[in-house]
Parts: C-alpha cells; sequence; structure tokens
C-alpha cells in the first residue's frame, strides 16, 4: 500500500504545470490586493484628552476610524442617523478599544435642523473639539429631496458638512491646534458644479449628483482653508479609495444580472473598511501634517487632484451659493 507521501510525490510530479500555474496565480492575486489596499497610516501618536467627532461612523470606514481614534484614546461621538445601528457600533468600538469614552448623537444630514441640533448639542456640552472628520455619504441614489428640498446627495454629501463644519468652527478654533477632515472621492475628477441648476432639476443622473458632491467636497476643504489661515485649524480632504461598504447599497442592486455576476470577482479584490479608512486616519492624526492645509489626498500621500477642483474662483462661488443655500450669514 503506498504512503502518502509517495501519493502526493506522484500527484505533484502528474500535475507540476498546473500547480505552478495556479501558485504564479495565487501569488499574484495576493499582490495585487496588496497594491490595492494602498498605504498605512505609521502614526503612533495619542489623543487622550482630545475629542473626535466623525460622521455616519456606525459602519464602513466611518466606524473603523473612530475604532483607531478610540484606541489613541480619544473622546469619540459618532455622529449618526440610525441611533439603534450608532448604538451597537458604538458598544463594538468600546469593548475592542477598551475606551469607554465612545458616546453617540444623533445627526441627519438630509435635514439641516438636525445639524444645528447637533451642533448646538457639541457646543453646550464639548468642553473641545479637536478633529472633526466630515465622512458620512450617500452614493447613487434615485432623485430624492432632503427635509429642506435639496437634491440628496448634494444635499448630504456637501451642504450638510457644510453647515455643521460653519456651526462646529468656534469651538475648534477654541481647541486649536485642530483639524478638519473631509472624505471626497476619486469621483471628483469627473465631476463638475453645475451652478445654473445645482439640484439638477433639468437633468438628473445619480452618477452625475454624486460626482459634483464630491467635486464640492475638495472645493469646500480648499476654499475652508484659505478662510482658516493663521487660526490654528487646518483642513484636508482625501480619496478613501474603493472600498466594500455599504455606500453602493444604491448602485449595485440596480445593476443587470450580468453585470453584478461579473463585479463579484472585483469586490473581493477591493479594500476592506479598514484599508479604506487608512487615509483618512492619516489627514487626522500625522504630526507630519500639522503645518500643511488645504490639500488633497490619496492612499496616505498628498495627490493633484483634478483642475477643477484647484479654481478658486469656483469655490468661492460653491461658498456663497452654499452659506445662502443652509441660511448662513
Amino acid at each position: 500500500m503506498q504512503s502518502y507521501a509517495e501519493v502526493m510525490r506522484a500527484f505533484v510530479e502528474n500535475h507540476a504545470s498546473a500547480l505552478t500555474v495556479a501558485f504564479v496565480a495565487g501569488a499574484g492575486v495576493l499582490a495585487l490586493q496588496r497594491w490595492l489596499a494602498g498605504g498605512v497610516c505609521r502614526s503612533k501618536v495619542r489623543l487622550d484628552g482630545k475629542t473626535v467627532l466623525i460622521t455616519g461612523a456606525n459602519t464602513g470606514i466611518g466606524k473603523e476610524t473612530a475604532l483607531d481614534m478610540a484606541q489613541r484614546g480619544a473622546r469619540v461621538i459618532l455622529a449618526c442617523r440610525d441611533m439603534t445601528r450608532a448604538r451597537i457600533a458604538a458598544d463594538d468600538i468600546r469593548q475592542q478599544s477598551g475606551n469607554g469614552n465612545v458616546v453617540v448623537k444623533k445627526l441627519d444630514l438630509s435635514s439641516l435642523q438636525s445639524v444645528r441640533d447637533l451642533a448646538k448639542d457639541v457646543q453646550e456640552n464639548e468642553e473641545r473639539l479637536d478633529i472633526l472628520i466630515n465622512n458620512a455619504g450617500i452614493m447613487m441614489c434615485p432623485k430624492w429631496k432632503t427635509e429642506d428640498g435639496f437634491e440628496m446627495q448634494f444635499g448630504v454629501n456637501h451642504l450638510g458638512h457644510f453647515l455643521l463644519t460653519n456651526c462646529l468652527l468656534d469651538l475648534l478654533k477654541k481647541s486649536a491646534p485642530s483639524r478638519i477632515v473631509i472624505v471626497s472621492s476619486l469621483a471628483h475628477e469627473k465631476g463638475r458644479i453645475h451652478f445654473d441648476d445645482i439640484n439638477l432639476d433639468k437633468d438628473y443622473h445619480r452618477e452625475k449628483s454624486y460626482r459634483q458632491s464630491k467635486l464640492a467636497n475638495v472645493l469646500f476643504g480648499r476654499e475652508l482653508a484659505a478662510r482658516l489661515q493663521g487660526t490654528g485649524v487646518t483642513v484636508y480632504s482625501l480619496h478613501p479609495g474603493v472600498i466594500r461598504t455599504e455606500l453602493g447599497r444604491h448602485l449595485f442592486p440596480s445593476l443587470a444580472l450580468w453585470k453584478r455576476i461579473i463585479a463579484m470577482p472585483f469586490l473581493m479584490l477591493i479594500k476592506s473598511p479598514r484599508q479604506g479608512a487608512q487615509t483618512t486616519i492619516y489627514c487626522a492624526v500625522d504630526e507630519s501634517l500639522a503645518n500643511t492645509s488645504g490639500l488633497y489626498y490619496s492612499d496616505c500621500a498628498p495627490k493633484t487632484p483634478a483642475p477643477q477642483a484647484l479654481d478658486d474662483a469656483a469655490a468661492k462661488r460653491l461658498w456663497d451659493l452654499s452659506a445662502s443655500m443652509v441660511g448662513l450669514a
């Protein structure tokens, strides 16, 4: 009777070519996954005594960012729409980090009143705010409107965060040096601000809307940085990468079945939420960025955004329009 070792040796000898191909292919996939994972934040800085507020922190890269901030010792505020899921996420973060100073506050970015209510809560009950991370977003949804009548993607991704940030600026200045991190997307490169039809009432396409909102994020960061010069508050916008999160929940089910089948293998290669959170974490804590403001980042490194994202006149025009839309003086 042949021994197990002899059987295996015979199998390897008879299938050497196939095994070599399989090994090379497997190594190639692992190398591709590692490359797609992108940069990693190497900073070991502690955040004891600091307060961090993260929007949309109950899932995806927001939750992973919150976990990292908690592990560094910060007081972490999860500002979320779904309070049930936010409380579950907060419990999970407390258990994983060993940091009990993780709290949940209500925030619905599709409601300007909800934004103002959260800002008032933070102003009245928090002594400081060291890092504000504008992470929450909606992607490729149908033509919905916010509570205030704005197109949903522009309203949530840009206007809600625009108002929240402005309402919290005094506390951020008081806590300086402090940081504002704005999660944008590579999609901004194909975006355009439709000043003559900002809600896209004349011609709505979900991709067009999403790209506009992500370009607005980068322009907002650029103009905000210019306005905050000398205050000790620095601003960063970023592309987190293509990530396996719930953000695509409106897109994937709408694809044809054959497209979903083709996409499935690629979904296994894209970033995990933990990998996708690295650039956000980098912008929030890395010591090398302390004196830098207004730049755009990807894979934990500065990158040049699209030309339309460098248009200072458009950035100022967008600021003025946004202030008018949300009722800021």
